[in-house]
């Protein structure tokens, strides 16, 4: 009777652990799912003039590509954690890498897209102009991405690289362990790109963020030329520039910052002896968030709220 008695109490345990630990990836799956949702309506039912901006269709692009992301990766997750053999198998171990190298990829790509969009609207406006940077050159280029990563990412499942299950038990990913220099090779050039497009987002958001800065300055110290000056600087700090402006850094933000620890753990994995299976979960957790948080970047910073904060803040008097 003790022995049947212990080990029920084990069973119970064991059955609270793992309702602790399948609560976590479903609320993350309702969350990314809702909220990306809710964000799609919010630009979709925008104004024409949004719907019809490069940017905005860039926006609504990386919103879709979230939604997918969480739809797909998601239930992979939450099927595991019910049966630990569903990602011993080697088709759905090596789909759930795949998942995880072109989501993480496309979504790097659409942030640096938006950050060159941004930087030709403001640094470069003829040649915007010239190019016809518009909704059709934004979904064109959407297209593009989405098709030139499927056929990166799909590299390892046609026998370039080899997909294992992590020391943790929970994900897939590229085996970083290899000694074959085709697989290596293929990680150096993922986690190159990934390094790549977050040095341009960077790069280009410092470099319009400079630009305003410098064009704001023009204006304080060249008082004979400033209506010129002036008028250009009202033009890019309207509402609707200033509101694409914040979106854009918070989004970029939010994307590095989820995205850097996993790029850094490729790097470490093929160029360090020390492996460390904790950090490497950490990172792709921490990846796992970012289609969580993006979605209510667009929502919080609509165009109705974001004026009525500059509104509050142009009424607020100064001491």
């Amino acid at each position: 009777m003790e022995n049947q008695t212990f080990t029920h109490g084990s069973g119970s345990g064991n059955l609270t652990v793992a309702q602790n630990q399948i609560a976590l990836p479903i609320l993350m799956f309702a969350g990314g799912a809702a909220g990306n949702l809710i964000a799609i309506l919010v630009l979709s039912v925008s104004r024409q003039d949004r719907k019809s901006s490069a940017f905005y269709t860039l926006v609504r692009g990386l919103a879709v590509t979230d939604l997918l992301g969480t739809c797909l990766a998601s239930p992979l997750t939450i099927a595991n954690y019910l049966d630990r053999q569903v990602l011993r198998s080697d088709r759905v171990c090596g789909f759930q890498s795949f998942l995880l190298l072109f989501f993480g990829l496309t979504g790097l790509s659409i942030i640096c897209s938006m950050s060159a969009e941004r930087y030709l609207s403001i640094c470069r406006p003829y040649s915007h102009q010239r190019w016809a940077v518009d909704r059709r050159f934004a979904q064109r280029l959407l297209l593009l991405i989405c098709g030139s990563h499927v056929l990166f990412c799909g590299l390892p499942g046609l026998g370039l690289a080899g997909s294992v299950l992590q020391p943790s038990g929970t994900w897939c990913f590229i085996d970083w362990d290899t000694d074959d220099p085709a697989a290596a090779a293929y990680l150096v050039l993922y986690g190159a790109a990934s390094l790549l497009l977050i040095l341009g987002t960077i790069f280009l958001n410092l470099a319009v963020c400079g630009a305003l800065l410098l064009m704001r300055r023009r204006v304080v110290r060249r008082p004979v030329t400033r209506i010129s000056v002036r008028d250009r600087w009202t033009a890019l700090t309207s509402a609707a520039e200033t509101q694409m402006m914040t979106v854009l850094l918070v989004t970029s933000a939010v994307v590095l910052t989820c995205s850097a620890p996993l790029v850094v753990r490729v790097f470490a994995n093929l160029f360090t002896q020390l492996s460390d299976p904790q950090a490497d979960l950490t990172a792709i957790r921490i990846a796992s968030v970012n289609p969580i948080l993006d979605p209510w970047i667009y929502i919080l910073l609509r165009r109705s709220l974001f004026r009525r904060l500059l509104g509050l803040s142009r009424r607020t008097p100064r001491p």
